[in-house]
């Protein structure tokens, strides 16, 4: 059953963007590890963290897309199930530091030696276990979508309404975050990460250990999002996405199928947001903002939504031009990506996969011979003489007209 989903899901196109990430995860590493720096080939561990920061993020995109293009569900609020995949995922760094903090206390964080903390907060509890902090990176997002998901779908809240109320629940948690007594680090968030899985964050080998991981998630977000996509629930979202109210009238459980899509979403989501943390070095409430989710939004519309391929362009293409441009042009950051969303909403509705695929149809249909009707033969010039219809040909004797 598993292995005819399995190739039921391999697409072409999924085989190739499988096969590419799966390269990357080796080829990148090998090059930063094994590769002296100076000579060719060799990839700065610095830019090892930011390509894995960029991935990351198109496994966020990536999420997104399941439910806005194939789902019809356009979520405002994405960026808090990354925040709080990143959240655990720090906290579980935060428990590793122990006694070498500045304060020396091996079982309080710094921040709550600072804030008089005198025990660790319950749900602190357990997070210096690493299968404890990834089982709650992908439960933690994934029961809050699952909750929030089954109240608003079951009251039919959709369109703008959904989006509006998932951005209201995204800004309630950044204020919430930013709180000193919520016992997550207020403003300053989690930092000064020291160690993961007995290793240090800081080392080379563990930056490459880091983005190999983040690309073989990615190639699996994709295997996944391929499998349901490709299944006869994926035909059902996409039916929900195109005509919801027909295919509720058709007896099947929109809100179900809804609730299932925003789920997993959410889950990639706070996987995407446990690999961002440990490679970028802090978790703070800013990743709550609600422009963050929109900017996820952004890159899904400019690389093409309804695509497997699309948001992952472009999460990188547009995350690569934000860092040029806050290094060069900062101040003109926001409004180049302003005009970037609304040049693609009125030229570029389908993104780059969008473009690419009309270009694809254009050069096929130029290089295709035109058909050319073949010459009659010598039976049929014979009825062309008499002034009978060619159209008739190969059809018998036609009846005469009533008189």
């Amino acid at each position: 059953m598993l292995t005819q989903a399995l190739f039921r899901a391999l697409d072409k196109k999924a085989i190739w963007v499988i096969a590419i990430f799966m390269a990357v995860a080796v080829l990148v590493p090998m090059a930063n590890l094994l590769i002296p720096p100076g000579q060719f080939g060799h990839v700065p561990t610095y830019l090892v963290s930011l390509m894995g920061k960029y991935l990351a993020y198109a496994i966020l995109a990536l999420a997104l897309d399941l439910v806005w293009g194939y789902c019809g569900i356009l979520s405002l609020g994405h960026g808090a199930f990354f925040a709080l995949g990143g959240y655990a995922m720090g906290m579980y760094l935060m428990r590793q530091i122990g006694s070498r903090g500045v304060y020396g206390n091996p079982i309080l964080p710094d921040f709550m030696v600072f804030l008089n903390y005198s025990e660790l907060p319950w749900f602190w509890q357990g997070m210096d276990n690493f299968w404890f902090a990834m089982l709650m990176v992908v439960l933690v997002p994934g029961l809050l979508a699952f909750v929030f998901g089954f109240f608003a779908f079951r009251s039919r809240v959709t369109g703008v309404y959904l989006s509006i109320i998932t951005q209201a629940v995204t800004f309630a948690l950044l204020l919430a975050f930013f709180r000193n007594d919520m016992g997550f680090g207020g403003n300053n968030g989690l930092t000064d990460f020291k160690d993961i899985l007995g290793v240090s964050v800081q080392a080379q080998s563990t930056r490459a250990t880091l983005f190999a991981a983040t690309a073989i998630t990615l190639a699996l977000s994709v295997l996944v999002c391929s499998m349901i996509v490709n299944s006869k629930l994926g035909k059902v979202m996409i039916a929900v996405r195109d005509a919801e109210s027909r295919t509720r009238f058709l007896g099947y459980r929109v809100e179900y199928v809804k609730l299932f899509a925003f789920t997993v979403s959410a889950i990639m989501a706070g996987i995407a947001g446990a690999l961002y943390v440990p490679q970028v070095g802090i978790i703070n409430p800013s990743e709550f903002d609600p422009a963050n989710s929109i900017e996820v939004v952004i890159w899904t519309a400019v690389g093409g939504r309804g695509t497997l391929i699309g948001p992952i362009i472009g999460a990188i293409v547009v995350n690569l031009g934000k860092s040029w441009f806050t290094t060069t042009l900062p101040e003109l950051w926001l409004f180049a990506l302003g005009a970037l969303f609304v040049f693609t909403t009125l030229f570029l509705p389908k993104g780059i996969v969008g473009l690419w695929n009309q270009a694809q149809g254009r050069m096929r249909r130029r290089t295709e011979p035109v058909a050319r009707p073949e010459p009659p033969t010598p039976a049929q010039s014979t009825d062309i003489e008499r002034g009978e219809d060619p159209a008739s040909f190969g059809h018998g004797p036609q009846p005469k007209p009533a008189e």
